[in-house]
């Protein structure tokens, strides 16, 4: 890796942390461009390439994965929607459900006793919310047959 790539991939860093420390926040791709010392086109293409989907795709990622804790914790889907910086319940729904694989309102209304009783450690990443891998998430609690 050339010095240049390494300082690209650290300012890239930079705005992944900023999603993840704020992304209760009304972030948008020019913003998080500036973070990184980019512009906002460059940064969109470095961000794919470094971490496999979009600065937005990312954050909704984060939020969701944020939103499913407080949905197992017993939080209303508009109080989940609302506290991970969602502003649009329709949206927060239809995106939750295409990346998680059901409904806000299913997943709250499941057990998830399997994951209660795990460490804190490998509950969050054993249910981080990844496109195409909900059939993982249910085997982990306990939703599939194996």
């Amino acid at each position: 890796m050339t010095p240049q790539e390494l300082d690209n991939l650290t300012c890239l860093r930079r705005a992944r942390d900023e999603i993840d420390r704020n992304y209760a926040e009304p972030l948008d791709v020019p913003t998080l461009a500036r973070t990184a010392l980019m512009s906002p086109a460059h940064f969109s293409r470095q961000f794919r390439a470094a971490y496999g989907e979009t600065p937005y795709s990312y954050l909704m990622t984060r939020r969701i994965e944020r939103a499913m804790a407080l949905l197992r914790a017993g939080a209303s889907v508009t109080d989940a929607c609302m506290a991970v910086g969602c502003t649009s319940l329709g949206s927060f729904s239809s995106r939750f459900t295409e990346i998680v694989g059901e409904s806000p309102r299913a997943y709250r209304n499941r057990g998830h006793g399997a994951v209660q009783a795990m460490p804190a450690c490998f509950a969050k990443t054993l249910t981080r919310p990844t496109r195409n891998t909900s059939s993982r998430i249910e085997e982990v609690q306990g939703g599939a047959a194996a």
